[in-house]
């Protein structure tokens, strides 16, 4: 098989910068294309980084975009016009956005995932069953730290263990959140999924589903450590996503969770 040429967005990111070192590890892909929403001067692994355009994907397979939702949406419309396939590993995205990046799946394969870990999507599986089998006379709630840096809260993970708990539930997920707190030592179990976010230091990111009947609890787990483990499961993705025909992929159906 001859390597995947891959572009990397956002490649000044932390998660960028993390897949260009694992990228080069990775014998399967070929780093050729690094861009960035601004101009930058020097050169990274070789390759001076450009902007999004036509001209700077022209010559990729594959498109690993971490960035912001505004940037994705731009990366889109240049892959379904050039047909190049997309892991999208960007997080905050509207209900409104979601259904529009399910339009452009129609075009070319994309694959999705708030967090490209194994041991999330694991996590995430177990929320399903969890929610499932406690039913209604459980209450739930989500906790997750991550670094002083990262911007949006709730995580993209912290949402998907959210639409986890639904899903369980058999529930729309948009209608069951509840509370967003930020940097809270507590907070409360309510009727709809309450999350608190913590934004401290240099935490990778930790994550927590708690169920409560009032008289017992149920914790569901997971902590990281290295970065790389993102950027090697993005990586995987993208291998996996060269095979694959346009629509909407998870990491679900990497990792062949039913």
């Amino acid at each position: 098989m001859s390597k995947v040429k891959l572009a990397i967005s956002g490649c000044m990111g932390r998660m960028g910068q993390q897949l260009v070192k694992s990228s080069i590890a990775d014998k399967n892909f070929q780093l050729t294309t690094l861009t960035e929403n601004r101009l930058i001067k020097k050169k990274i692994a070789g390759i001076k980084p450009s902007l999004n355009n036509e001209n700077s994907f022209k010559n990729v397979d594959l498109i690993i975009d971490f960035t912001i939702p505004e940037c994705t949406f731009e990366i889109l419309k240049i892959a379904s016009k050039l047909k190049k396939r997309v892991v999208i590993g960007t997080t905050g995205f509207t209900k409104k956005e979601e259904n529009l990046i399910k339009k452009f799946s129609k075009k070319v394969p994309i694959l999705k995932a708030g967090n490209m870990s194994l041991g999330i999507n694991l996590l995430m599986y177990l929320t399903e069953i969890a929610s499932k089998s406690l039913g209604n006379n459980f209450l739930s709630k989500v906790y997750e730290v991550h670094h002083k840096h990262k911007i949006d809260h709730p995580s993209g993970t912290a949402l998907m263990l959210g639409k986890g708990i639904a899903v369980g539930k058999n529930k729309d997920f948009y209608n069951l959140i509840g509370k967003k707190f930020l940097n809270k030592k507590n907070f409360p179990y309510g009727k709809k999924i309450n999350f608190n976010s913590i934004r401290k230091g240099k935490t990778v990111g930790e994550h927590e589903v708690k169920f409560s009947s009032g008289k017992e609890i149920i914790t569901l787990n997971h902590e990281a450590f290295d970065r790389a483990l993102y950027s090697e499961g993005a990586l995987t993705a993208g291998k996996w996503l060269m095979k694959k025909k346009p629509g909407l992929y998870t990491m679900r159906d990497v990792l062949n969770f039913k």
